[in-house]
């Protein structure tokens, strides 16, 4: 069996975006429009969070499934310094450059490569200069489908020295899309420590013990039981929205997320350093979905394999810089399964 491959819509400037369904256990809908997973069907129930029409993935989405480069999270003052040139960015929040500028890899047309019963491959080219990014840059991205498991796998290659980090901005609620909040889903995090920011968001450059504090997801706990508490981290950015510093190496477990009444569970396996936990704070009810239902502060929860933010600008992070002849290699896979079982979610 094939993939359904259908035209989705056409972009202001004339580009055809088509909508690729892929499925094994799972059932997954991907946008060629900013790589954006549009749907993730876990036992006929769509548990992301997206919008109705390529108008609001392109005019009013905050990133609802997309594919989010050159360079994931922020960079502070919009600017970083490699091999000595200073390299200036769009500053599209406040004076930093978030997700790599307002037209940033969500918000492009990628290349539809190869498709599957159960995977689909998109391409991207990003030129010299592109966001005053250094570098052509070619990338990769094959979603694929094994069970009840998706897995994501990016490879990208320059012809200069550049920063890269990519990661995808799905918004998860395992209850079905636009069910409510997800405070009372249980989140356990593979991490000991998060770093701290200040008001804007940016990496202080201190990493903070997770242990006493509402960051402490080391054994599961409902999202929301600490979400209130008056510590200054959680109090600027409404909600959690940090970045957390998994354990260990390789491709291994840095999250599981589970909702008891519907007997959902995800586990999410990673070889990146770092993972973002948002928990869609700026969701104010002026966007919904498939389900026709307001989405609010809450109402989903992305959790964004990653290297920490505004590593160029901080040499004591791990290294976000790829050069010619090496080839950027990573993957993430999302690991659904039923609660008390290994039964499939069918």
């Amino acid at each position: 069996m094939a993939a359904e491959i259908e035209t989705y819509g056409e972009t202001e400037d004339g580009d055809v975006v088509r909508r690729v369904t892929i499925r094994d256990g799972l059932r997954v809908t991907v946008l060629t429009y900013g790589g954006v997973l549009e749907r993730i069907e876990v036992g006929g129930v769509n548990v992301a969070l997206g919008v109705l029409t390529l108008d609001d993935y392109v005019h009013r989405s905050p990133s609802f499934g997309a594919a989010i480069g050159r360079y994931a999270n922020r960079i502070g003052g919009a600017r970083f310094t490699l091999d000595g040139v200073e390299h200036h960015l769009p500053a599209n929040e406040g004076e930093n450059c978030r997700h790599g500028g307002p037209r940033n890899f969500g918000k492009r047309v990628w290349a539809l490569r190869e498709a599957s019963a159960n995977a689909a491959t998109l391409e991207l080219l990003s030129a010299d200069g592109d966001a005053g990014f250094p570098g052509a840059l070619l990338t990769r991205m094959t979603y694929f489908i094994e069970g009840e498991t998706l897995r994501i796998a990016y490879e990208a290659s320059t012809d200069r020295p550049t920063v890269l980090n990519l990661t995808n901005h799905s918004y998860f609620n395992l209850a079905g899309e636009g069910a409510g909040d997800v405070f009372g889903h249980t989140l356990q995090l593979e991490a000991d420590a998060f770093l701290e920011t200040r008001p804007d968001a940016i990496p202080t450059g201190t990493l903070l013990p997770v242990a006493g504090t509402p960051f402490d997801f080391r054994d599961a706990h409902p999202i929301g039981e600490r979400i209130r508490a008056a510590h200054p981290q959680l109090v600027q950015a409404l909600g959690y929205d940090q970045c957390f510093v998994l354990r260990g190496h390789g491709l291994r477990r840095a999250a599981t997320l589970a909702h008891e009444p519907s007997g959902r569970a995800l586990e999410v396996w990673t070889d990146q350093p770092a993972m973002q936990v948002y928990t869609g704070n700026k969701l104010t009810g002026a966007l919904y979905g498939p389900s026709e239902r307001a989405y609010r502060s809450g109402d989903g929860v992305a959790l964004e394999t990653q290297h920490y933010p505004d590593s160029p600008n901080h040499p004591e992070f791990p290294s976000t810089v790829l050069r010619p002849g090496a080839v950027f290699r990573s993957a993430t896979e999302y690991r659904f399964a039923r609660l008390g079982g290994p039964r499939p979610l069918v």
